[in-house]
């Protein structure tokens, strides 16, 4: 049902230093929100170096900030201007604050990041606080193993900033997926201000020009890498199955991912050139629609895809990584556990033996729906019904955050 908010704005922030899924989450909400809501209108602030790929609804923009990229060492770098790391985040923090000033938003939606990539938000959320507005955090259902998300949030001093500068917490999955902030101590008026959303639901697009990613009519397998920087082990332990198990026929298409290494990604295709049912794609936005066709689901367990996982029902397979976050790897086995997905463990031997055998009996899994968890795909839901109360609220009536007493 269309309802309006005329004239609401809500800024969106997702700080995006490598992949896909802090980019794709905010979509996917800004999307939903403007086709509930006539007259909102979103803009989403980013440092993705292809948001420009991607494609989006009337009444949503977004503004490119200068980019970053996580190193291996866990230090950050500029992305694309040859000047000190110091000197961008400071253009990005001033560029964040400038936007919010003028934009003048009625909620501001920080993605993951409670005070942004090394706090370049902080300013800005203390700035619209003090003016009414209503910021709030979104979190995935799993950040991260307990020891290491409380050492990276007392590092980053995030707490603070949960209790004074924000109004709400949104964590987008179920409290039967796990504490999202199990081992960190969390004060009670931080609790009260959590709300489980439910996971957030993807749809597969219906415009009339969209192409259709591959002329395929035969059952396939889709395996994906998200955004392919962390995928070359599990793509190539599938690719390892095929070469070996001139037994197995299931049809699979692999999307590598458009942050995989350029020389892995030369070493893939020449590999699979040689395998007859092997297709390989290096990057779809509407990775939507080769999900929604395939018969079966391999990837790593990153959250976007498995929200989509569950959305369109699909059976799957995820081949978790372990570093640099435990994160995927805690989804994966939680969510198998509750009989949702089967695993592989991506740490252990990876013979393709193992690979060839979860294939084969992956069309025949359980699908997701089988396992009957209420609420599961509410997400959305709640994020309308949120935005609702909090932009037609007479803000003396909902709890403000306040700056902090000195």
């Amino acid at each position: 049902m269309t309802e309006r908010l005329d004239g609401a704005r809500i800024l969106i922030y997702s700080h995006d230093s490598f992949g896909l899924g802090h980019l794709r989450r905010c979509r996917a909400i800004a999307h939903d929100l403007v086709d509930r809501y006539k007259g909102l209108s979103v803009l989403i602030l980013s440092g993705s170096p292809i948001i420009g790929s991607f494609d989006f609804r009337a009444r949503v923009d977004f503004v490119r900030i200068p980019g970053v990229i996580k190193l291996h060492n866990g230090e950050y770098t500029s992305l694309g201007l040859h000047i000190d790391l110091d000197d961008t985040l400071a253009l990005r923090s001033s560029i964040i604050r400038h936007t919010a000033d003028i934009f003048s938003p009625d909620l501001f939606l920080v993605d993951k990041e409670p005070v942004g990539l090394r706090g370049e938000v902080g300013q800005t959320l203390a700035m619209l606080r003090d003016r009414g507005v209503y910021n709030v955090l979104g979190l995935r259902d799993v950040m991260d193993g307990p020891a290491e998300l409380r050492e990276e949030w007392d590092r980053k001093k995030a707490m603070p900033a949960l209790e004074d500068l924000y109004s709400e917490i949104w964590i987008y999955g179920i409290p039967l997926m796990g504490d999202t902030l199990e081992g960190i101590d969390v004060p009670e008026k931080v609790r009260e201000k959590t709300i489980y959303t439910g996971y957030l639901p993807r749809y597969v697009p219906h415009e009339s020009a969209l192409t259709q990613p591959l002329p395929l009519e035969d059952p396939y397998i889709l395996v994906t890498a998200g955004g392919g920087g962390d995928g070359a082990t599990m793509i190539d332990w599938v690719i390892r199955a095929y070469e070996n198990d001139p037994e197995l026929d299931c049809r699979a298409v692999i999307v590598l991912g458009p942050f995989m290494a350029a020389s892995d990604q030369l070493e893939f295709r020449e590999r699979i050139a040689r395998l007859d049912i092997v297709t390989v794609l290096t990057f779809e936005s509407h990775i939507e629609v080769l999900m929604q066709q395939a018969e079966g689901i391999v990837a790593m367990g990153g959250y976007n895809t498995f929200c989509e996982i569950l959305s369109l029902d699909k059976r799957a397979l995820l081949v978790p990584r372990s570093t640099p976050r435990r994160e995927q790897l805690i989804r994966a086995t939680k969510a198998g556990e509750l009989g949702l997905v089967n695993m592989l463990d991506g740490d252990g031997p990876r013979e393709w033996q193992t690979m060839a055998d979860a294939l084969r009996q992956l069309p025949s899994q359980p699908a997701p729906s089988e396992a009957k968890i209420a609420g599961m795909l509410d997400g959305l839901a709640t994020v309308h019904q949120r935005v609702k109360i909090l932009l037609e609220a007479d803000h003396s009536t909902l709890p403000m955050a306040a700056p902090r007493a000195h």
